[in-house]
């Protein structure tokens, strides 16, 4: 198996063109690749999902311990020619921006991946040797294998590749030149998302046309193959469920803020899950005795989910009524009352909590915190510590008080949210794949509510 870690000096280096060139080539030659993302991202796996088809994973030490992940990440693997995991920020970046506690420096040691360092070459020659010798020789060992260039001409490599082999001691394998026409865009969470941008199978064939052609496949092949790792864990067997639930998941443009592990252990707690828009659906689906709103933009459609007053009143009414909810971030900003659109306009949404979305116009609370419960909850029991993330522009008026968050060095603490036994609601990301019970509890009040109700359940 090809196993790798594609990491860089700072965010921008192009970690995510880079990777998804090399899943493309890898796939090109007829392997069967899986892909990883370091940390809570949400986008950058949608760009590894266009490569390959098939879904990308988040490899997170903060939401998830060690050991679990390693299970995980073991079983996703399985039968794979090719493992490449995208890093997140700088190598070494962690807790605080002053530890590499999480970082993807120890996701790599966790995983026991080696590392191929993508470096940034514009506006630099010999001096990024000192760049990559630092971030070799700054924790030992680095698990840094090889290097490659991005945006650098080919002149300027040609130059450059013994002179830095010779300096760093590492073999230097290739680099992307600049391409303008396989750019993809940004905004302020990060990329757009990958459904948002024109062409984008062309770009990536771009992408992958160019790692063909100036980065030596071979030579990175060998470097980072491996056997299989002899601790593979067995799958984890599926529940024996005697009923399965019904949830309604949001999932269209506004609303794509999901990791595919949060629905496979709803999936394997019991749930039937069914899809819905709330920009085109009239109604919930039929029969569902639960409710997931998970993050996205949208803002971006906010007159268009405002115009889809039928559903805006279905969800209001059976919420409002005590169907099991949870609403992240963006699904929260729906709940509320109003929600400014992108273009300036005050727009009405399902009104269930009280409050008006706005834009803060900067990055709110951004990064990993912890929710400590105070009392129990729909999801969360009197004493709890939950790890979370948050990432955010927009801000509500009404924010609401029910839940205690901190960040995970101590000294910034504040209250956010709306919970109740058959409710969370607030900007807080949570990780299901790495709280279980989590999922475990909204699909028993699922359950529940749907025999209360005599609906949203099937016997297998």
């Amino acid at each position: 198996m090809i196993a790798l870690m594609v990491a860089a000096p700072a965010s921008g280096s192009g970690k995510t063109v880079f990777t998804c060139a090399l899943l493309s080539a890898l796939a090109r030659r007829g392997l069967t690749c899986r892909a990883l993302k370091c940390g809570p991202d949400y986008i950058d796996p949608m760009f590894h999902r266009s490569v390959l088809g098939v879904e990308s994973r988040n490899a997170d030490l903060f939401l998830s311990e060690a050991d679990e992940l390693r299970r995980q990440i073991a079983a996703f693997s399985r039968g794979a020619d090719a493992l490449i995991a995208e890093s997140a920020m700088g190598y070494y970046d962690g807790l605080g921006a002053v530890t590499t506690r999480v970082s993807a420096f120890e996701t790599a040691e966790a995983l026991k991946l080696p590392v191929l360092l993508v470096v940034p070459a514009r506006g630099a020659a010999l001096s990024l040797a000192a760049v990559v010798r630092g971030l070799r020789d700054f924790r030992t060992p680095s698990g840094i294998r090889g290097v490659v260039l991005n945006g650098c001409p080919e002149h300027t490599y040609l130059k450059l590749q013994p002179v830095l082999e010779r300096e760093t001691g590492l073999p230097v394998l290739g680099f992307l030149p600049q391409l303008p026409e396989a750019e993809i865009p940004s905004r302020h969470l990060g990329l757009l998302t990958a459904g948002e941008i024109e062409d984008l199978n062309g770009r990536l064939s771009r992408l992958a046309g160019a790692l063909e052609a100036h980065v030596d496949l071979e030579r990175l092949c060998r470097i980072f193959e491996r056997p299989e790792s002899e601790a593979a864990a067995a799958p984890t067997p599926e529940l024996k469920i005697a009923t399965r639930a019904r949830i309604a998941v949001a999932r269209d443009e506004a609303f794509c803020f999901i990791y595919p592990e949060t629905l496979e252990v709803l999936r394997a707690q019991g749930a039937e899950l069914h899809f819905f828009s709330p920009l085109r659906s009239v109604s919930l689906p039929a029969g569902v005795c639960a409710l997931y709103l998970p993050g996205g933009y949208p803002e971006n459609y906010a007159k268009e989910l405002a115009a889809n007053a039928a559903l805006r009143r279905s969800i209001a009414r059976t919420v409002s009524g005590g169907l099991p909810t949870i609403a992240e971030c963006g699904g929260f900003l729906y709940l509320g009352a109003a929600l400014e659109g992108t273009d300036g306009v005050s727009w009405p949404m399902a009104g269930v909590l009280g409050g008006r979305g706005f834009d803060s116009c900067r990055l709110v609370r951004f990064g990993y915190a912890y929710i400590r419960a105070e009392r129990d909850s729909l999801l969360f029991r009197a004493g709890e510590k939950i790890p979370v993330h948050e990432f955010h522009h927009f801000e509500s008026t009404a924010p609401g008080r029910d839940l205690l968050v901190e960040k995970p060095l101590g000294g910034d603490m504040w209250r956010c949210g709306y919970v109740s036994p058959t409710l969370y609601a607030a900007f807080p990301h949570l990780y299901l794949a790495g709280r279980i019970e989590l999922a475990a509890r909204f699909v028993s009040a699922a359950r529940n509510y749907g025999r209360e109700h005599g609906l949203g359940t099937d016997a297998e």
